[in-house]
């Protein structure tokens, strides 16, 4: 990612001055109108969150604008050493700091990082840093750039993040989760080890409470089916709605086959209790499908599934509502 060339002319432009006690001359920038669109921009980073730095290699010296301080946390009248700031990179920005840091050197190149710090005061903040290599005045080799707050805006994407992996409706895992971190893994990164079974519900006659009461109160079901089924399996590894009105759930290897088997049979039975919303009183069955798992460790999710899900709609086929199959 390269730096907007206003913002390079306005970093290139903060180090001469830097270097010259702070003094300007129309050499360094230009006419009247150059200065004017300078501190424009100069303005609108401010505004943005957005600071100005300099390293010179030569002596590892750090040059600052007043925004770098701020998110760092530390008083504009401190010279600030490198090695102590990179002190408060947490560990995993650090070791991509340097790596990235000294390929840009090596290459005078460009490099941009999204990295976490934890501030002089002891709250965390997250920057964006752009960087790129160039020599000052003098010829000696200095890496500059931009540091931006982005603190924000990483809060907002893992407030998304977050929403995306919760059903709405529900607060189960949503079929993204589902697919993300079991349905679609393969090889040695199985992260739901060690696994049991697999076992998948669908409700009976849930189109019906839709059609006859409204889609407010089949909401309502779901929401208490879910809840019941969290309730019913909480050392579960994964409990996800994948569907309109399809559940799955991911058992450890920690429970027997015969436990599993026992442990679904009696939600079946419990599931049925009675239903209460906006004066209507009902009952939703459900249908069962299970897949035991041959390896705890080394397993197919989508060979699982298909096992479970064939079983599944045997029970459905059987005409017997709140009924288990399993597929051996």
């Amino acid at each position: 990612m390269r730096t907007p060339k206003n913002m390079s002319i306005c970093i290139q432009q903060f180090h001469e001055a830097s270097q010259t006690g702070g003094e300007a001359s129309p050499s360094t920038f230009g006419y009247n109108t150059a200065r004017m669109q300078d501190s424009l921009v100069e303005r609108a980073m401010a505004m943005a969150r957005i600071g100005v730095w300099s390293c010179n290699l030569s002596d590892d010296r750090l040059t600052w604008s007043p925004v770098v301080y701020d998110l760092f946390g530390l008083p504009s009248d401190v010279v600030p050493e490198r090695r102590q700031t990179v002190q408060m990179y947490t560990d995993e920005s650090r070791v991509a700091l340097e790596r990235l840091r000294a390929q840009a050197i090596a290459t005078r190149g460009t490099f941009t990082l999204d990295a976490q710090i934890i501030r002089a005061t002891g709250d965390m903040r997250w920057m964006r840093i752009t960087a790129e290599m160039n020599d000052n005045m003098r010829g000696e080799p200095v890496l500059h750039g931009l540091k931006q707050d982005i603190t924000e805006e990483k809060s907002r994407s893992e407030e998304l993040r977050r929403l995306a992996e919760k059903d709405a409706l529900t607060g189960l895992a949503s079929r993204t989760v589902y697919e993300s971190s079991f349905l679609n893994r393969r090889g040695p990164a199985l992260p739901l080890v060690p696994l049991g079974a697999l076992v998948l519900f669908d409700l009976d006659d849930f189109k019906g409470i839709n059609d006859r009461i409204g889609h407010s109160a089949g909401d309502s079901c779901l929401r208490a089916f879910a809840d019941r089924l969290a309730a019913h399996f909480p050392d579960a590894l994964l409990i996800s709605r994948i569907g309109g009105d399809e559940f799955a759930v991911v058992i450890g290897a920690h429970v027997s086959r015969r436990s599993i088997e026992m442990q679904v049979t009696r939600f079946l039975g419990k599931v049925r209790a009675p239903i209460s919303w906006r004066g209507h009183v009902f009952t939703v069955g459900a249908t069962s499908g299970i897949a035991h798992s041959f390896d705890p460790f080394s397993y197919d999710p989508e060979e699982l599934f298909v096992r479970a899900d064939t079983a599944l709609y045997a029970a459905k086929r059987s005409s017997r509502s709140s009924r288990s199959f399993r597929h051996d």
